[in-house]
């Protein structure tokens, strides 16, 4: 019987020092209040993260696309509209409509989630799925 207890206190032993270890290389890495001052590359990456930031805020990165039936005769969910916005709601909703015979593309500009020009419901429903 001892010989199955003892291999087991030898493995909470390990992985109670382990855990003790680990804990204090965590502790390390957390910064301290009243410590010195952060090192110039850490403020320097701060600071580029930052531009970055500003950056993105005008890339086309809400996006997105309803699909649906136009006409009673084509099925399919053939026609689409797509909303392509920025971070302010600034971008352009394309629409596809796709007939029997014929297909037609429309593009509307849209500035802060909402468009001078008519919308569709489609488009105004994918300008809506397109907002966070």
């Amino acid at each position: 019987m001892w010989f199955v207890v003892v291999p087991a206190l030898v493995l909470a032993l390990v992985s109670a020092v382990f855990s003790v270890v680990a804990l204090r290389r965590t502790a390390s890495l957390r910064p301290r209040t009243g410590s010195a001052p952060l090192p110039e590359d850490v403020v320097g990456l701060r600071r580029e993260v930052a531009a970055l930031q500003a950056v993105a805020q005008g890339a086309l990165r809400h996006l997105a696309v309803v699909r649906y039936d136009a006409f009673g005769d084509v099925g399919g969910h053939l026609s689409w509209s797509v909303a392509l916005l920025d971070d302010a709601g600034d971008g352009v909703v394309l629409t596809s409509i796709h007939g029997r015979s014929e297909a037609r593309t429309y593009a509307k500009t849209i500035a802060g989630w909402a468009s001078e020009q008519q919308l569709s419901p489609e488009e105004e429903e994918a300008v809506a799925h397109a907002r966070p």
